[in-house]
């Protein structure tokens, strides 16, 4: 479509390219056109349906003398085909040459005429043996279509002659490859290009063998391993390769040296070539990625959509290709080890259609192409073909020796799969194609360890729930196994079980990470995509189950019973006038509420308060994820450089590293901040967990906690001064004669400093606590202080007042039908988390050492909020592959749940103490 050229019947007069043509139309006397189409001349013979002129089989036109005179007439020159001369007009028809020795040798002249017998240009014998007829058809299965190819009516029954009697190898060679593009089909009865080559090999025995390859017969092409059961398994695994591989070191070998014999279609051997041209790789990229499908240890993945029109124009001609392994022997000699390939559609026909999954009975070969535009064309060699087989699917596996440390592997094995195309219309129609190589190792002894590990410690989660259960029964007073029993144990172990299932990936993560890019001489690989699905189960299984845990850790948190005791009385006698009466009486002075909403609003603020900063923490993980360049260790390749060039191949990520890279730093980060807060920070700035307590004392307020119906926890907060609400002078006094040891302790037993306990109340306690709580909660604090009615708020005040009274009695001994005894939790008892004494007819108050009601809040259960954090951070990156976007939902999480918490959280405070909620700032 760039030029004009002249219609038949016209010459070309002028012409200075492109459309700037001038022609004129030839006399009727010399009606033809020269070849080069700038003369008039008179054809004897004939005229082509362009217009020049034609002659007969055998003969040659001649249209200048030797001089390039033209003549008036062409010339229609016999070849002479008798002995002696021996010519033939060549295929183009414009000279004489020798014609094919097969003539010569059948009839001594250039005419195969019967009873010889002519095919594909070759001229044989009658009485020859030939080879049985073959079909010049090609199946392409997946599209349910058997045509007769014109490459093959043309070629293979003289390819397959010629290679019979004369063990011609180009002719061989050229079978062979026809069988190849009939996707190396085996039938007993079949005759096609494969059937042909298979009868060819049996009865060639006497040839002898090439390398003492049995299935390689001399001037024949190598394609198949043979087909006996369990031969597959042997060629892979009975040799191991003869070359040691490592990752680090002065002697690493981190090449992969595969080079390939080329063939073209007709046979012809063109040359030795290496991959890393990119020759397997049908997706265009820059040489060093392209290359970098062969470093060792690097696991390389690549896929494009190519169109049919550009690979009908760069792939005209099939070239066939026989894989090899180039590596150096004892002597540094240069040796080549054979490639097999394992050809999918091969191994999914009608015959291995049940055993394609089943390594010993995989049938291997050896020659394979990529591109298949010449057996698909049904007629015209020069046309469109009909079909067309393209290579659609490669992979390269290198398969690591079980249990070997010197980094010894398997022989590769090239697995490809094809895919047909039925041409309508090519500049419409793509192609999505792939290469990739993988490294593998055997990982079941990898899963047995791990299904063991998952077995014991989920057995022992059992057992450590079922303790959970047995001591949440012993606190809420119930002995009696019910429904909210097994959801209770239930809810347990989902917790305990999404441990297990943590400390499984975590250590598995890490386990590939150190072992993989750490290692020198090559022993271990990473798991494949596919060989990964059970940890990316796990991890969604931990996830889920913690998630369960949270939610039910929240609930609890947001419905415990909290009471703040005011232990404050009142400092002399006012006048207060009776209303309605008339009459001025004295009162006892009224006892401030201030303190009470001071501890309430401190109280709301370490409700949410955690030992780790979560902001700091989400912020240093993907920094160094990030910015440092600790997200490169997830990379499926050998190197744990934390930098890649940009001009560099980026190999697919792991995702086990992935998680093993980020559980790592969110790990090391959270325990150093835990180290950081509890050694510095709370020592030197602030511990608002002991400056709670110590607020209480100061306020002269005890708070009453109870998490389960009969248990819960009790800081004693009662001053050492008598009072609290005084004046800053006399409150310097009390600290100043605290400090110089003038006073008694702050404890609840006489000269000792326990403040906080963990209580286990009596069945008759709790109930009379929620008699009393009943009245207090029956109208949930007034919405509205002024708008209230006075009846409802003088039954709110006298409950409040009765249930701090009764709680300060209580504490100060006076029921004596409910009394309590404060003793130490055993060694056993702290271990389990639970009390072996039960408290029929007291309650029992029991030493805390430390700050055990933490446990309701936030701060008690930061282990079980970090590794929620972990797992919802992983979650998302495994689901998205982007650390920036899980580092910015976790933090959202957070801070949704952190609202809820103190919302809710706030709620019930005010609801369970009777402080208003407007006072909650």
């Amino acid at each position: 479509g760039s030029s004009c050229v002249c219609q038949p019947g016209y010459r070309m007069v002028s012409s200075n390219g492109g459309s700037s043509v001038i022609c004129e139309k030839c006399p009727e006397n010399m009606s033809g056109v020269t070849q080069d189409g700038w003369n008039c001349i008179t054809c004897p013979k004939g005229l082509t349906s362009e217009g020049k002129c034609k002659c007969l089989n055998n003969e040659i036109l001649v249209e200048r003398s030797i001089h390039g005179i033209l003549f008036n007439e062409a010339l229609c020159i016999h070849c002479n085909g008798s002995e002696q001369s021996f010519s033939a007009s060549d295929a183009s028809g414009n000279r004489c040459v020798r014609c094919e020795q097969t003539f010569i040798n059948v009839s001594k002249s250039c005419d195969c005429s019967s009873p010889n017998i002519l095919t594909g240009g070759l001229c044989f014998s009658a009485s020859d043996s030939l080879p049985p007829k073959g079909a010049a058809t090609v199946r392409f299965g997946q599209l349910g279509i058997t045509l007769t190819s014109a490459w093959f009516l043309k070629n293979l029954q003289s390819s397959a002659s010629a290679c019979w009697l004369y063990s011609n190898l180009t002719a061989c060679q050229a079978l062979g490859n026809m069988c190849v593009m009939n996707m190396n089909s085996l039938s007993s009865s079949s005759t096609d290009a494969c059937g042909l080559f298979q009868y060819i090999f049996v009865n060639t025995a006497r040839l002898g063998i090439v390398h003492s390859i049995a299935f390689w017969r001399h001037n024949l092409p190598w394609l198949y391993y043979g087909d006996q059961p369990g031969l597959a398994s042997q060629v892979l695994e009975a040799n191991n390769f003869p070359t040691v591989f490592s990752f680090k070191g002065t002697d690493k070998d981190v090449k992969l040296q595969f080079i390939a014999a080329s063939f073209d279609a007709a046979g012809n051997f063109l040359k030795w070539q290496n991959l890393e041209g990119g020759i397997l790789q049908l997706c265009p990229d820059t040489q060093t990625k392209l290359n970098a499908a062969y470093a060792f240890g690097t696991t390389y993945q690549q896929s494009c959509k190519i169109s049919v029109s550009k690979i009908l124009l760069d792939f005209a001609n099939p070239i066939f290709y026989d894989l090899f392994l180039e590596y150096n022997g004892d002597s540094g000699q240069q040796y080549l080890w054979a490639v097999p390939v394992l050809n999918l559609n091969l191994q999914y026909s009608e015959m291995f259609v049940n055993q394609g999954s089943n390594m010993n009975n995989w049938l291997l070969t050896r020659r394979f192409f990529l591109v298949d535009t010449l057996s698909g064309k049904e007629n015209d060699l020069g046309k469109l073909p009909r079909v067309i087989r393209i290579a659609s699917k490669i992979t390269i596996s290198i398969r690591l020796v079980s249990h070997t440390q010197r980094g010894t592997i398997y022989p590769p094995l090239l697995t490809i799969a094809y895919t047909d195309v039925l041409v309508q219309n090519p500049e419409t129609q793509s192609v999505m194609v792939s290469f990739s190589v993988n490294y593998e190792m055997n990982q079941s002894e990898a899963q047995i360890q791990t299904d063991i590990t998952l077995g014991v410690l989920g057995g022992l989660a059992v057992l450590w729930s079922l303790l959970k259960t047995a001591g949440w029964k012993r606190r809420t007073g119930s002995s009696v196994i019910d429904l909210q029993t097994v959801l209770k144990f239930l809810l347990f172990y989902a917790g305990d079980l999404a441990n297990v299932f943590f400390v499984i990936t975590v250590g598995t993560g890490i386990y590939w990470l150190v072992f993989f890019k750490a290692q020198q001489f090559v022993s271990v690989f990473l798991p494949l995509p596919s060989q990964e699905e059970d940890f990316v189960t796990y991890i969604a299984c931990a996830f889920s189950l913690k998630a369960l845990q949270v939610l039910q850790l929240l609930v609890s948190q947001l419905t415990i019973d909290i009471f703040f005791i005011d232990w404050e009385r009142p400092k002399g006698k006012v006048l207060k006038a009776v209303e309605g009466e008339g009459v001025i009486k004295s009162a006892a002075a009224p006892v401030s509420i201030w303190r009470t909403y001071f501890i309430a609003n401190e109280w709301n603020e370490i409700q949410t308060v955690r030992k780790i900063n979560p902001l700091f923490q989400v912020l240093a993980v993907l920094f160094f994820l990030e910015a440092v360049g600790f997200s490169n260790l997830a990379l499926m390749d050998s190197s744990s450089s934390l930098t890649r060039s940009s001009e560099s191949y980026i190999a697919p990520w792991s995702r086990i590293l992935r998680f093993g890279v980020s559980s790592a730093l969110w790990l090391a980060i959270a325990f150093l901040q835990i180290i950081f807060f509890s050694v510095f920070y709370e020592r030197f700035v602030e511990d608002k967990i002991s400056q709670f307590v110590d607020l209480c004392c100061m306020s002269n307020i005890s708070v009453f906690l109870l998490s389960h119906s009969c248990f819960g926890y009790y800081i004693h907060g009662r001053s050492v001064h008598g009072h609290a609400d005084t004046n800053m002078e006399e409150m310097n006094m009390n600290l100043k004669r605290e400090a110089e040891n003038l006073c008694s302790q702050r404890g609840l037993l006489p000269n000792t400093d326990g403040q906080t306990f963990q209580i286990s109340i009596s069945r008759k306690m709790r109930l009379h606590y929620d008699r009393i709580h009943e009245t207090l909660t029956r109208k949930r604090g007034p919405a509205r202080l002024l708008g209230s009615s006075a009846n409802t708020f003088e039954q709110s005040t006298r409950a409040y007042n009765t249930m701090n009274k009764f709680l300060s009695s209580f504490i100060d001994h006076v029921h004596k039908e409910m009394d309590y005894i404060v003793k130490d939790k055993l060694l056993l008892e702290r271990i389990l988390g639970m009390e072996f004494m039960e408290p029929i007819e007291k309650s029992i108050f029991y030493n805390d050492e430390g700050h055990s009601f933490s446990d309701v809040l936030y701060y008690g259960n930061e282990t079980t909020l970090l590794i929620f954090d972990i797992l919802f951070f992983s979650i998302v990156d495994l689901a998205s592959q982007s650390f920036v976007l899980a580092a910015i939902l976790t933090y959202l999480q957070q801070e949704i749940f952190r609202f809820i918490r103190n919302t809710l959280g706030q709620k019930n405070l005010a609801s369970k103490t009777l402080v208003d909620e407007r006072f909650l700032i």
